[in-house]
């Protein structure tokens, strides 16, 4: 499968919503929560290969700051499952060179959730390989807001001058401003829309739509992906003569 794949053309950074766990539980008779159990497979599989291809940068939507409206069964069953998915992982992580980092706020996961995840991230910063951001109680317009509020107050304290906000400057106060921005965008499920995703960051990102449901997606996917990204022809708003220059 990697054979269909140029190493040189290759998205530096990997962007994913993780969407179709509900109705794939559906589909088998089964409650929501099997679903996203059942989709720890899907990350593992789409972590390692990314790792192996050489893809620096691979962000997964894991929850975003809007499904905290879903039912409290559910809410509860994800941050046990992510409190005991990180946990088990790092052995996972560790092999394959992969460092762990998130964006999001945080603060408001519970407690047991936030201190695995501190865990995770300080036991495998060393890593050189993979950087594996979980985009947890995330979404795009809180980005958004949290780097205004951050540039506002930085004008208002006289650090910061007006006119020198550009492109640049606010890029340096989003949560994503160690990161390049994401060449590729996949959302599984056959939806298409971004859901507040990396809103700022994905302007001008190759977006990839599949049917596959994300507890069925599995390595051959990903190479599918990656195959259609490295056949379109990026021109960031100039023209195919330009670019071809």
């Amino acid at each position: 499968m990697k054979e269909q794949i140029d190493q040189y053309n290759l998205p530096k950074h990997i962007a994913v919503i993780m969407d179709g766990n509900g109705r794939w539980a559906k589909n088998k008779g089964a409650i929501r929560l099997f679903g996203h159990k059942s989709a720890i497979k899907a990350v593992r599989e789409t972590t390692e290969l990314s790792a192996e291809l050489g893809v620096e940068h691979l962000t997964l939507f894991a929850f975003s700051t809007e499904n905290w409206a879903r039912p409290k069964y559910e809410v509860d069953g994800l941050m046990s499952l992510l409190v005991a998915t990180v946990k088990e992982e790092i052995g996972t992580l560790q092999e394959n060179n992969v460092r762990l980092t998130s964006i999001g706020d945080i603060s408001k996961l519970p407690r047991d959730a936030q201190e695995n995840l501190q865990t995770a991230i300080q036991k495998t910063e060393s890593n050189s390989g993979l950087n594996l951001i979980l985009a947890l109680n995330y979404s795009g317009k809180w980005d958004i807001l949290e780097a205004t509020k951050k540039i506002s107050n930085e004008v208002c304290e006289g650090k910061l001058n007006t006119e020198d906000v550009n492109e640049e400057v606010f890029n340096a106060h989003l949560t994503t401003s160690n990161i390049p921005d994401p060449e590729l965008l996949i959302r599984t499920s056959g939806e298409m829309r971004i859901s507040n995703f990396l809103l700022w960051q994905t302007a001008y990102s190759e977006l990839y739509f599949t049917d596959v449901l994300w507890p069925d997606f599995r390595r051959e996917h990903l190479v599918e992906a990656i195959s259609a990204y490295q056949k379109r022809e990026r021109r960031f708003g100039k023209t195919s003569e330009q670019v071809s220059i």
